[in-house]
């Protein structure tokens, strides 16, 4: 499969040496009233930055903390 992204109005294949950035999010607005209270104005972002190779591609954050786990404990070290 193959991957196309818009660089300067022009549409091109995803090249050895790129790199993107995903981003999946959850905010949740401060007067949302659909949610209960205590989710209110919180946001959650966890981000990858993934490096295109010549055979695939390279996840350059693959040591970042990501699981709930993980980010506590990262917490109470600081």
């Amino acid at each position: 499969m193959w991957v196309i992204i818009k660089i300067d109005q022009e549409w091109r294949l995803l090249e050895a040496g790129m790199v993107l950035t995903v981003e999946p999010g959850l905010y949740i607005p401060a007067d949302c009233k659909t949610v209960d209270e205590k989710w209110r104005g919180i946001g959650i972002r966890i981000e990858d930055d993934i490096l295109v190779t010549a055979q695939g591609y390279e996840v350059l954050t693959s040591g970042v903390p990501k699981t709930i786990a993980e980010i506590e404990a990262l917490m109470q070290a600081v």
